[in-house]
């Protein structure tokens, strides 16, 4: 009974497969994935916007070595804002945490991945911003991608800025909140969006304190204002302001004036804070509990390494024992934007160290940071989908370690490129 069964079984009558035609149709599907891959790197390829990526043989840091170019290349385009990659005591506090505490946890938090050190950085985080908690994560994606999904359910709204980094464009995707976007900077839209999503529980203003495509800081004063005159809460990401907005570069918050009316701040150790990767969530106890509880990219990402947890402390250790580093940027910003829009060049933004140097075609763009690398500048030509369609440009970023013969010679070597593809007279 029980064989006849089994031989009537579908499949008992499915027919014998012929030797090597699953292989055969494997090879057929395999051709098949490759054409579309190829056709698609060739419309990439065929539009100008081609990323290639230039392999660097030194430390991060204003002088750089990179491989096919003969000696020293000047960088231009690391968010090493604060110098802080390669700094001496960053380095000598990331080799004692990597002595104690080992390479890694082979772990997540909650089973037997934190350290002591991630406690006390983690301290140190919210003291620094003045606020009641932080909570760690591999990066500030992570944490974008963590942080509207836990909080915000199918009663609340979020409403986010067009032109909000990718991290928290896909971070607000993952949520089920109701989903507002208003125009980039445009407080009127704002209004309006908040006017229409009050039917909601609760109502999240998210946006980048400084948007790192365009050098643009984000008006946290009125968006404050309408916040409170709304009942919403704000949510402001500070990847490219913490360390060296504000006097004591706490960031834009600090930068405006409005440090006790914004709720949540997301911001990063990848950049300013030591370069090497990692981010976090500063704001409410109660916030950071629901976190660590919910939030996926902390329960199921391993810990940051010692390592980099080691040289992010003592960043911020450096940081809060003097603004000097941070404030000795604003004049090499200045010199570099006003010495540039001199020449002829547009410069988006303003008193921020990134400086996009507006080009609008992509393919332009390419072939001025392959030139410029031939003088020994380090700059990389930003096109869609980074940027959107039409508006490509060269970004350049300043850091405090740059020295004023560093930023002439980079003006310089952009004015002769300029001129020589017709970017400007």
């Amino acid at each position: 009974m029980w064989c006849g069964r089994l031989l009537s079984s579908p499949l008992a009558r499915a027919r014998p497969v012929a030797p090597g035609s699953r292989g055969r149709r494997a090879q057929s599907a395999l051709a098949q994935l490759t054409g579309i891959l190829e056709d698609q790197l060739d419309a990439i390829r065929g539009a100008g916007t081609w990323k290639g990526e230039r392999i660097i043989t030194s430390k991060q840091g204003p002088h750089i070595s990179v491989e096919g170019s003969p000696g020293g290349i000047l960088n231009f385009c690391a968010n090493n804002y604060l110098g802080l990659s390669s700094h001496p005591e960053v380095i000598q506090a990331g080799l004692r945490a990597l002595e104690q505490f080992g390479a890694g946890l082979s772990s997540v938090r909650f089973i037997c991945g934190t350290q002591s050190i991630h406690k006390a950085l983690e301290e140190k985080i919210a003291r620094f911003h003045q606020r009641e908690d932080a909570i760690l994560y591999p990066s500030c994606f992570d944490a974008n991608a963590g942080l509207f999904e836990a909080l915000l359910s199918p009663e609340d709204a979020v409403l986010s800025d067009e032109l909000n980094h990718a991290s928290i464009i896909d971070g607000i995707r993952l949520c089920r909140a109701s989903k507002y976007r208003y125009r980039h900077l445009d407080m009127g839209d704002l209004e309006a969006k908040l006017q229409e999503a009050q039917k909601h529980r609760l109502r999240l203003v998210a946006t980048d304190g400084a948007f790192s495509m365009d050098g643009d800081i984000a008006p946290l004063r009125e968006i404050c204002q309408l916040a409170q005159k709304y009942q919403a809460v704000v949510f402001v990401d500070e990847c490219h302001a913490t360390g060296f907005l504000g006097p004591s570069g706490r960031g834009t918050d600090e930068l405006l004036g409005v440090m006790d009316q914004v709720t949540i701040i997301n911001s990063t150790l990848g950049k300013a804070l030591g370069g090497a990767a990692g981010g976090y969530t500063t704001g409410p106890r109660e916030l950071v509990a629901l976190l660590r509880q919910r939030a996926r990219p902390y329960l199921f990402s391993n810990s940051l390494p010692p390592a980099v947890v080691g040289c992010a402390s003592k960043a911020l250790d450096l940081l809060m024992e003097s603004d000097a580093i941070a404030q000795s940027m604003a004049a090499k910003t200045r010199r570099f934007r006003s010495k540039m829009e001199a020449a002829g060049f547009t410069i988006s933004g303003k008193e921020h160290p990134i400086c996009p140097v507006m080009l609008g075609d992509a393919r332009l763009a390419s072939v001025m940071a392959e030139d410029m690398l031939k003088r020994g500048i380090f700059v990389i030509g930003f096109s869609y989908p980074v940027v959107p369609k039409g508006r490509a440009r060269i970004r350049v970023q300043i850091s405090a370690v740059h020295s004023e013969e560093d930023i002439d010679r980079c003006v310089k070597a952009f004015v002769e490129v300029g001129k020589r593809h017709g970017a400007i007279p």
